[in-house]
């Protein structure tokens, strides 16, 4: 089968699969059902810590080699009032929105990056059997703007490595955002749940409105 052909198969099977709200088959390109049923698809397993270091999930990288790194192209993406950019990729005169806890800032030292899933987490959900490159690309992932936030420091600092079913962002009309982009990062790269995450993921589905969850799978 060539590529067009094999590329509107795998489109045609995606669309009926959401339709019915059928979890997609491993080898399509992307996902699309209701936030319900996404929480639903994902896959129940224990979590495993073994062996975790930070280290195995490179970053910050340059990866278009233009100067700035991850932290810094997410800065610039998400910026309200875009900054000037320096030297070395320094940024200045920007303005930030921290959707977690609805703060605004001007200094990039007040903003961390966070890792929607974070690192720890996709460790313990699948990122411990990947490649060092596959984890890099988890840490350093611009293809989904999903993936990464610009958000207030010490925010992001009481999130650490929990999931939903110990955190949630302190601005209460935030969560369900939070949750369908929680979502989104474990459905993009394949990663499981424990029960206990699965529960508070469901019961907060049953709570937001039932938005459509779609994403392209990182391969």
């Amino acid at each position: 089968m060539n590529r067009t052909l094999r590329a509107t198969a795998i489109s045609l099977v995606a669309t009926v699969a959401a339709t019915l709200g059928l979890t997609q088959p491993a080898w399509a390109a992307s996902y699309s059902a209701p936030l319900t049923t996404a929480v639903a698809s994902l896959p129940v397993a224990t979590e495993v810590r073994t062996g975790y270091n930070r280290d195995l999930f490179p970053h910050w990288i340059d990866a278009d080699g233009n100067g700035c790194n991850t932290r810094n192209e997410v800065l610039i993406a998400e910026a309200t009032t875009k900054p000037t950019k320096g030297s070395g990729c320094s940024l200045s005169g920007g303005r930030w929105y921290s959707y977690y806890d609805n703060a605004y800032w001007t200094l990039t030292s007040d903003l961390d990056i966070d890792h929607m899933v974070p690192l720890a987490e996709a460790w313990d959900s699948g990122a411990r059997n990947w490649t060092t490159s596959r984890r890099q690309a988890y840490a350093n992932d611009l293809g989904d703007s999903r993936a990464l936030a610009a958000v207030t420091d010490n925010v992001n600092q009481s999130k650490g490595d929990q999931d939903p079913a110990t955190w949630m962002p302190p601005y209460a009309s935030a969560r369900c955002r939070y949750i369908n982009e929680w979502v989104a990062v474990k459905i993009r790269w394949r990663l499981t749940v424990d029960s206990t995450e699965k529960s508070a993921l469901t019961s907060w589905a049953n709570s937001c409105p039932n938005s459509t969850i779609s994403v392209t799978y990182a391969y």
